[in-house]
């Protein structure tokens, strides 16, 4: 096992291919309404100062990263997870953040480290509004 990989699974979820399949807050499904409000706000995970997403009262939205539109179907809810949890995982180059992993990261702030962006709710909820977005 690599060790991101070690690292995922000692934090509390197993990445299973290209996806995390359980939820990160056990049974507990995430609420689509609060994923869409963490999203838009542009003071908690800064979501949309690299992506667009519909969200029409959301002004002056990225275009450094995908459109979140469409999301739901191109991705699993597993897939989704993982995006979240530890984009690096999947692209190495990526510039998005992991939001919820905090081992093995580096140029953290002060602030942030060892403190996730997004609690384990909040990824499930972000999570449950993406996967509407058909």
């Amino acid at each position: 096992m690599s060790t991101a990989a070690l690292l995922l699974a000692a934090a509390g979820f197993v990445v299973v291919g290209d996806g995390i399949p359980a939820r990160l807050t056990g049974t507990v499904p995430g609420d689509a309404a609060r994923g869409r409000a963490l999203v838009a706000n542009r003071q908690v995970g800064l979501c949309l100062l690299c992506h667009q997403a519909p969200i029409a009262e959301a002004r002056q939205q990225g275009n450094l990263a995908g459109d979140l539109a469409g999301a739901g179907r191109r991705w699993s809810e597993a897939q989704l997870r993982l995006r979240l949890v530890d984009p690096k995982r999947l692209d190495p180059a990526t510039p998005m953040p992991a939001y919820h992993r905090t081992e093995g990261l580096s140029r953290v702030g002060a602030r942030w480290a060892g403190r996730p962006v997004f609690e384990a709710q909040q990824v499930e909820d972000v999570v449950a509004w993406l996967v509407t977005l058909k």
